[in-house]
């Protein structure tokens, strides 16, 4: 029995870091070309729902790849897919900066989510094999390294165009840079492949008290984590897209006010990931994400109901940091569902959320039409009573020699 007082092993911190590093490099890639669209558009002139079509190709090639994932993780290992996927995506990514016209354009931004797909699910699935050896969560920090990542991204986007930077020669920095750390990274991942049986990774530790499932029950309980999923992206990305133009068009701000509807959401978000493993930990995965849940639907839906530029920019951080914790923890339940092969659960989980990034938009934007914007913002608080009466299936709070038990033997010897 391992004693509770000793830290993870020195392997495990450097798989923790590892992890972390792919995370950071998946956020900034992309983020690296998205503010250059508006000169993609301009260089080959199309029209704005060609345009619309063209960056739909992103997400959709992600969902025509996703479920090939799981396949990819247990033949060659999560910690390879990730990494071949990073080098991968960053050419796609590349490619899609310099096409020169809409057919490479868009089989470049097909070839790049389809890509993030796989890496998306490989590094989650690594990421929750090093959790396990923690014993303790820790997923929360990686989401939040995301995030990180999405920034430096950006910001480098940002330097890139105001220096006037060729987009060949700025993303293709941007993919040996970040192909680079994923390669390094390869070296501190941890060994073997996936699946408890297979590496001698601890086992998966059950709620306590749970009762094995039958194959109904687990595909109902998988359905529900998708629900938590969907819902999670759902407002996300229904407040990327529609933040700023809520706030500029319907309430009537300038664009600088409006644009920190969008700052609200994501920093919130930011902070939420930050905090969610304590919280995590403290309380439960379920607790957490109903308390998530509840702060999206009151806080969106008073902002909604009582109209206002303070009450909205209020309403999205409300958002932002009740759906921080919802994907990891609706992934890292998915991963650990009895009679699933080794990434399966996550492999659905990640591919069908996918849905919510694809969908928010053309049904919000569908009902703003025939309504108003404020009544298509209705998802908002909608997805966080899904949240709610979905976060059931999630787990409770873990006695605290579970958590300990969940560490190898040989870690204890090791030591920290």
């Amino acid at each position: 029995m391992p004693r509770p007082d000793l830290g993870p092993a020195l392997a495990d911190r450097r798989a923790r870091a590892a992890v972390a590093a792919l995370f950071l490099t998946n956020g900034a890639l992309f983020a690296n070309l998205i503010p250059r669209y508006p000169e993609i558009k301009a260089d080959l002139q199309i029209s704005n729902a060609t345009y619309g079509l063209a960056v739909a190709a992103f997400p959709a090639g992600a969902i025509a790849a996703g479920l090939a994932a799981g396949l990819l993780v247990r033949r060659f290992g999560s910690a390879r897919v990730a990494v071949a996927g990073t080098v991968l995506t960053s050419l796609g990514v590349l490619a899609a900066g310099v096409a020169p016209g809409l057919g490479l354009l868009v089989a470049a931004l097909f070839l790049g989510g389809a890509m993030d797909a796989c890496t998306d699910v490989a590094q989650n699935a690594h990421g929750l094999r090093v959790q396990r050896r923690y014993g303790r969560s820790i997923l929360n920090s990686f989401h939040a390294v995301w995030s990180i990542g999405a920034m430096l991204g950006g910001s480098m986007a940002a330097v890139a165009i105001a220096l006037d930077v060729p987009r060949g020669v700025h993303l293709g920095v941007s993919a040996v840079l970040f192909s680079a750390v994923a390669l390094v990274a390869l070296r501190f991942c941890l060994p073997g492949l996936d699946g408890a049986v297979q590496d001698g990774d601890p086992a998966p530790a059950a709620d306590a008290g749970a009762a094995p499932r039958s194959r109904g029950r687990t595909v109902l309980v998988l359905a529900a984590l998708v629900l938590v999923a969907f819902a999670g992206t759902l407002v996300e990305d229904a407040g990327n897209s529609w933040a700023a133009v809520y706030l500029s068009g319907s309430l009537g701000a300038a664009a600088a006010v409006a644009a920190t509807g969008y700052i609200a959401l994501t920093g919130a978000q930011f902070v939420g990931r930050m905090l969610g493993d304590r919280f995590v930990d403290r309380f439960g995965q379920r607790a957490v994400a109903r308390a998530g849940g509840l702060l999206v639907a009151v806080g969106t839906g008073l902002a909604l109901a009582f109209p206002s530029v303070p009450g909205t920019i209020a309403g999205f951080a409300c958002a932002g940091f009740g759906v921080a914790t919802l994907v990891p923890a609706a992934m890292h339940e998915a991963d650990e569902l009895p009679g699933l092969r080794a990434g399966t659960g996550l492999t659905v989980v990640s591919w069908l959320m996918r849905l919510g990034f694809l969908l928010s938009p053309p049904v919000v934007g569908l009902v703003a039409d025939a309504t108003s914007l404020r009544t298509g913002l209705l998802v908002l608080p909608l997805a966080g009573v899904v949240v709610v009466l979905a976060a059931g299936v999630l787990s409770g709070r873990r006695p605290a020699r579970a958590a300990t038990a969940a560490a190898r033997p040989a870690d204890a010897i090791m030591g920290s």
